[in-house]
């Protein structure tokens, strides 16, 4: 997660709360008791939490937590995200101009309390999400929410949005029961003051319900028996505890927990113990960021460098470091998400090449900074050994690297500035679209902490201008030249998709990695 829209929002800020938060392994307890008996789901994770509220909620455990708390009005189906399916919606229509998406509520959802879900409870939740000006806000800027009738929501954006449907799914839109929530302080606006109310008890129409809810330490849910949904929750609580990845290898590993989601490719390599892993490539995506602008740097600011850099990196290597299941992007959208470049296209390492780029640009014997968080890790991938590698990469092709670990709140703010001359970060999807990854562009955040100002590129911008309007599958074939374009002549170098491996006991069914909400606690079941 880059630090970009979900980086500043989801990522950036929530990767500070957690490394504050102590990460020590619960005991188990009265509160884990019953995992024996397959009563209880135990879930082992770093927290990356602050609340459970929807409206203000913008970080990855969250979002595991409140989609089994909450429904949305559209979801996905396991790890597949090209496509939006109904949940609350039964139904949903795009205009033809891309500005307004009509849903139709299906009949017979409740919530935990039995009180039917209305359209009003839509618009509550949907304005009070856009209205709060809380972390997922931005998911909804330049949307009005409209009760066309009892069973019938409108959608209406200021400019053409054929991302609204893929955007829907996000567990920061989860539908609250309006009357509970604004009879605990509840408002769409800033002066709401449910939080408190929403990190005691949940007020939605999800398979579980919240019983207990501590940000650092332990959060339990319990099945609720008024679920409306065709497959009932199969446990009937579920612990999610905060611990250590090499303190989740061993409770896995002896049946203190059902589920590790932390581990790194070492320690889940020949785990064992009657445990399975399920893995692939996350939608994360590492990247190297070279500055545009000559006032940062006069070396990187030439743009045969990055065409340097890109030739020179050696990316079969940084997949053997990152291990198993890790992928290459072709371009900067990761491959799960509709239009991603098609893998024969990415990016191969070509020595000469790079040597050839450098003399083309008369760049001689250039010596850069390389900057990059050095206390945390993504997908259990520490940044340092990539920059080691990536440093020995570019010495052979004649480029001087000097590596520059910081904490990250001091690499963020260097980079938010767009201060780095060279910078290694990653980007997570606030949604998988791939408008998402517009932000690379000329002007666009990224492309601004790159230094490559709006204007810089005029036909790429227009270019990526039109297919944020465009509706159907044609704009992906347009996504497709404008990374092609972003390859050859763009300041951003995308590096690597680490894998996301989740180990597991033997007896569980049920699970598949999602790149929003990591994965389906409700979908879970046992053999």
């Amino acid at each position: 997660m880059p630090i970009t829209s979900r980086t500043t929002r989801r990522a950036a800020c929530s990767v500070l709360v957690a490394t504050a938060l102590s990460l020590t392994a619960c005991s188990g307890g009265d509160e884990t008791s019953s995992s024996g008996s397959g009563e209880a789901l135990v879930v082992d994770t770093s927290f990356n939490l602050k609340t459970a509220d929807p409206g203000r909620m913008y970080e990855q455990t969250g979002l595991l937590i409140d989609r089994a708390l909450y429904d949305t009005l559209l979801g996905f189906k396991g790890s597949d995200v090209s496509k939006p399916v109904p949940s609350l919606a039964e139904s949903y229509e795009l205009s033809k101009d891309g500005k307004k998406l009509t849903l139709r509520l299906r009949q017979g959802a409740v919530f935990s309390d039995g009180s039917p879900v209305t359209a009003d409870d839509v618009v509550f939740s949907l304005d009070r999400v856009r209205d709060l000006k809380g972390n997922p806000s931005f998911l909804l800027d330049g949307v009005t929410v409209e009760k066309t009738d009892d069973r019938t929501i409108t959608l209406v954006s200021a400019k053409p949005n054929p991302s609204l449907p893929f955007i829907l799914p996000n567990p920061a839109l989860g539908i609250l029961n309006s009357k509970v929530v604004k009879a605990n302080g509840g408002a769409a606006t800033p002066a709401d003051k449910a939080e408190k109310y929403l990190n005691g008890q949940s007020a939605g129409s999800g398979p579980y319900m919240l019983e207990s809810f501590n940000a650092a330490t332990q959060v339990v849910l319990k099945a609720n028996p008024k679920y409306w949904g065709a497959t009932k929750p199969v446990y009937k609580r579920v612990v999610l505890r905060n611990v250590q990845s090499q303190t989740q290898k061993l409770n896995v590993q002896r049946g203190d927990s059902q589920i590790a989601v932390d581990l790194t490719a070492d320690q889940a390599q020949g785990i064992g113990g009657g445990t399975q892993t399920v893995k692939g490539a996350s939608a994360n995506v590492f990247f190297l960021l070279t500055n545009r602008n000559p006032a940062v740097s006069k070396i990187t600011s030439n743009p045969r460098f990055a065409e340097a850099v890109s030739k020179g990196v050696d990316y079969a290597g940084l997949l053997e470091l990152a291990g198993e299941g890790s992928v290459q992007p072709a371009g900067i959208i990761p491959s799960m998400i509709n239009g991603s470049l098609p893998a024969e296209q990415a990016p191969k390492r070509d020595v000469a090449g790079a040597k050839a780029a450098l003399a083309a640009g008369g760049i001689t014997n250039p010596r850069v900074k390389l900057e990059f968080p050095s206390d945390f890790t993504l997908n259990g991938l520490s940044f340092q050994p990539l920059a080691e590698r990536i440093q020995a990469n570019l010495k052979e092709v004649g480029i001087t690297v000097d590596l520059a670990p910081a904490p990250i709140a001091t690499a963020l703010e260097s980079y938010r500035d767009g201060k780095e001359e060279m910078g290694l970060w990653w980007w997570s999807p606030d949604y998988p679209d791939a408008s998402n990854y517009l932000a690379f562009l000329p002007g666009g955040l990224i492309g601004e902490r790159a230094g490559w100002k709006k204007g810089a590129d005029k036909a790429l911008e227009e270019a990526g201008a039109k297919a944020a309007s465009t509706i159907g599958d044609d704009r992906f074939t347009q996504y497709h030249q404008i990374q092609a374009q972003l390859n050859a002549r763009g300041p951003i170098v995308p590096l690597i998709q680490p894998s996301q491996r989740l180990v597991t006991a033997g007896s569980l069914t049920g699970l598949a990695v999602n790149p929003v909400w990591t994965f389906e606690i409700a979908a879970l079941g046992r053999k």
